[in-house]
């Protein structure tokens, strides 16, 4: 690709003036609506679950993931998934949750990866991972191309994000993502679901299947997450989340005699 193609589409409003903003008070920063339905219209404090209005798009989507996992998940015994079937706009939130730690009951960790990869490869036409290497090399400006597409069209699944100046290599770039406080996270409580369900698939999938690194980081502390392309990602073992603890006051699977969440060793 020329130089030339590289300066038609690499729109520096793309991450900074195309994007609604709003006022910090550093500046203007960019974000995208996700139907926050909190007064503040921020995520709620660590410790509370923020509230979403979803619309039909954001609807859509989680019932086509749901639907895509649920191939995997184990039989629901009672509850959400036990109602009759719904209709394309009519899911929501918990029951994708639901069926996400479905997918993980009797599976290891590395299966659980695997589902994830299988469904990620099932919403893809053929061939798609070849066309996406061939359009998105592993440069800078293909990082920062999908970490400005990451934040409107990702809200949906971990909530308010916006992208931030990282370095990479030694040099500075606009592929960063920064979710601010991730919606799966927060309404899973539970860190297996963090690591084995959304982070090491997401982050091999990209690396191995687009040919594009992403390394992601998220942050236990206040439920944030950074997502970096073009970063390598480390290998498991020498990556801190193998060795993080559960949320044993918020994890329903939470196994508190164990320093590390089982979720993660098995």
């Amino acid at each position: 690709m020329s130089v030339l193609s590289f300066q038609a589409v690499q729109f520096p409003a793309l991450d900074h003036r195309s994007l609604p903003r709003r006022r910090s008070s550093t500046g203007y920063i960019n974000i995208v609506r996700c139907g926050i339905a909190e007064p503040s219209g921020e995520p709620a404090p660590f410790g509370q679950k923020t509230r979403y209005n979803d619309g039909f798009f954001e609807k859509v989507f989680m019932t086509l993931f749901a639907r895509k996992m649920g191939r995997f998940a184990a039989p629901a015994k009672s509850g959400i998934e036990a109602e009759k079937k719904r209709s394309w706009w009519d899911c929501d939130y918990e029951r994708f949750v639901d069926v996400s730690k479905r997918v993980m009951q009797g599976r290891s960790r590395m299966q659980q990866q695997e589902v994830v990869r299988e469904v990620l490869l099932s919403m893809l036409p053929p061939g798609a991972p070849d066309q996406f290497r061939k359009l998105f090399p592993p440069t800078r400006w293909a990082a920062e191309f999908n970490a400005a597409f990451t934040v409107p069209f990702f809200a949906w699944l971990v909530g308010p994000s916006e992208v931030v100046e990282v370095e990479v290599n030694g040099v500075k770039q606009r592929s960063g993502v920064l979710i601010k406080k991730c919606r799966y996270l927060e309404n899973s409580g539970c860190v297996g679901m963090c690591v084995n369900m959304c982070k090491i698939p997401t982050q091999d999938f990209f690396t191995n299947e687009f040919g594009l690194p992403l390394t992601m980081t998220p942050n236990f502390e206040d439920m944030s997450c950074e997502m970096v392309y073009g970063q390598v990602p480390p290998p498991f073992e020498e990556d801190p989340v193998s060795k993080q603890p559960c949320f044993s006051d918020i994890c329903s699977m939470a196994n508190p005699n164990s320093s590390i969440c089982h979720k993660l060793q098995a």
